[in-house]
């Protein structure tokens, strides 16, 4: 087994807050500045820190403009170079840091390295950041060989990458994993909670596999008490081929037959339309309540305890798979593929 300071980590430093400087227009990525920033801070460099290497992308984007393109891009990225090292770091805007996290675990089939997705409340560049924190011990935890998953690394706490949601627009504590516990904790010790780590199945090829994403089209509506049946018609029309459905408490919906009406015949043609709930702890039981019986009926999917980035960037993946079938889609919503879910 490898020391720590003979692994090699990838660092993909993609934009965000992270790197930031101040400008007259605001807070905005600075070329360079990041990596200069880190070669002047020697605990980068200490024994106990693994080698790495930053490629810094030629444009810094600010995490709100991220697109399921970029996804690919440092999905690409990671594969190219999974041979020559052994874990990798994304240095990520933190608004979307989950979409790209949870989108991450289902193109990187077979990972059997630490893939740390990271970021930080404030820019490296200003008094009390918590930049160089939250990189130093994703470079810690990308170097450790009992993690073979897509996480999410943010203020001492590492999460699982496809179930951690920002919840925090200011605190440190910005991310955190509902319906699933830590994967790890940093104190005093670094410590992994493995019972909870996602374990390599029996049978699995060993060598990692790419499954792209197309771009299709896909929509989040949430309910709202007396929200109209004609709203749901006008986000269900042609050319959706998905929608998230974000209902109340276990999977409710107003007891409306012109709503559920707009959902049959949106499932004739072909929508796939993914029940979540719209509160951030729990899992959604269709069928429990009376409310929820005609979602059953209109062929609506159950998304159990999955976030929203994750039914989002799991429902991309399958429909970018050629050669699915509507009912061989829904059967794959049903099953935990990535630990997105409990079933």
């Amino acid at each position: 087994m490898k020391s720590i300071k003979d692994k090699r980590i990838y660092v993909i430093y993609t934009g965000g807050t992270i790197g930031m400087v101040k400008t007259k227009q605001g807070y905005a990525p600075k070329q360079g500045y990041l990596l200069d920033k880190i070669k002047t801070i020697k605990d980068f460099y200490h024994n106990d820190v693994p080698d790495f290497a930053i490629h810094e992308y030629p444009q810094l984007i600010d995490s709100a403009n991220i697109k399921p393109e970029d996804w690919i891009t440092i999905a690409l990225d990671i594969v190219t170079h999974y041979d020559q090292y052994d874990g990798f770091v994304i240095l990520h805007g933190t608004d979307t840091l989950a979409y790209t996290a949870s989108s991450l675990s289902f193109m990187l089939k077979n990972l059997k390295k630490p893939v740390i997705c990271t970021g930080s409340q404030i820019p490296i560049s200003e008094l009390r950041s918590d930049a160089s924190d939250n990189i130093l011990h994703s470079l810690i935890l990308a170097a450790d060989e009992r993690i073979c998953e897509v996480c999410v690394y943010f203020n001492k706490q590492l999460l699982r990458g496809n179930r951690s949601v920002k919840v925090n627009a200011s605190g440190m504590d910005a991310f955190s994993s509902p319906n699933y516990p830590a994967l790890g904790q940093v104190g005093v010790d670094i410590e992994l909670n493995e019972a909870y780590l996602r374990q390599a199945i029996s049978g699995e090829p060993t060598e990692i596999e790419f499954k792209t994403m197309g771009v299709p089209k896909i929509a989040i509506l949430s309910l709202f008490p007396g929200m109209d049946a004609n709203i749901l018609n006008k986000v269900l029309q042609p050319p959706l081929q998905g929608l998230i459905l974000k209902t109340y408490g276990a999977g409710n919906i107003m007891n409306s037959p012109e709503v559920i009406h707009e959902l049959i015949e949106a499932s004739k043609r072909c929508v796939i339309i993914i029940n979540c709930t719209q509160c951030l702890k729990g899992s959604v039981k269709m069928g429990a309540y009376e409310a929820g019986i005609g979602l059953v009926n209109a062929g609506v999917i159950s998304g159990l305890d999955m976030t929203d980035e994750a039914a989002l960037t799991k429902l991309f993946y399958l429909l970018s798979i050629p050669g699915l079938t509507q009912g061989e889609i829904k059967e794959a919503l049903y099953k935990d593929l990535r630990g997105e879910m409990t079933v």
